[in-house]
């Protein structure tokens, strides 16, 4: 079974702004690429590829297109994640939350806090990037349904499936 997530990806430009932040080399941090930057709106799990399929054909035609605000610094999530905060898509993140509800893993019942993950550390490894200023804006105009595969070297990302976002 493949384990899956809803995503909104940046635009180009905004990967290429996320990515020209200080990434020094230190030991026991894991960058993310670039290309794999987006905003889970919900992580599933192992679920079965086609009843998610349908479930998001139900509710994203119902979606309207959302101004994103990354910012306004990149912090950490817990002890080992390093992102940049995303706001905007509290509303569709509850909407694919419901339709998607008995696929998976049940929806975290905390709010949604969207972000950017740009790193993850290792034995409470060190990365001076949290509380560096970053400001961007984006309109999401897409959802996508992407597998994921854990590889010893990180995530591998697949597309599954996308939709267009209504004006």
């Amino acid at each position: 079974m493949p384990r899956l997530f809803v995503a909104v990806y940046p635009p180009p430009d905004v990967v290429e702004t996320l990515a020209a932040l200080p990434r020094g080399a230190s030991e026991g941090v894991r960058w993310v690429p670039p290309d794999q930057y987006h905003v889970t709106i919900r992580f599933l799990g192992d679920a079965e590829t086609e009843p998610v399929i349908a479930a998001l054909d139900q509710v994203v035609p119902t979606l309207s297109r959302s101004a994103v605000v990354l910012g306004p610094q990149v912090s950490r999530l817990g002890r080992n994640v390093v992102c940049v905060p995303a706001t905007g898509l509290e509303v569709m993140a509850g909407a694919i939350a419901g339709a998607t509800a008995h696929f998976g893993i049940p929806p975290d019942p905390r709010p949604f806090r969207g972000h950017v993950t740009l790193a993850r550390l290792r034995r409470r490894a060190a990365c001076g990037l949290a509380g560096t200023a970053f400001d961007a804006t984006f309109e999401a105009g897409g959802v996508h349904l992407v597998e994921s595969i854990t590889r010893s070297g990180g995530a591998e990302h697949s597309l599954v499936c996308s939709w267009q976002l209504s004006a």
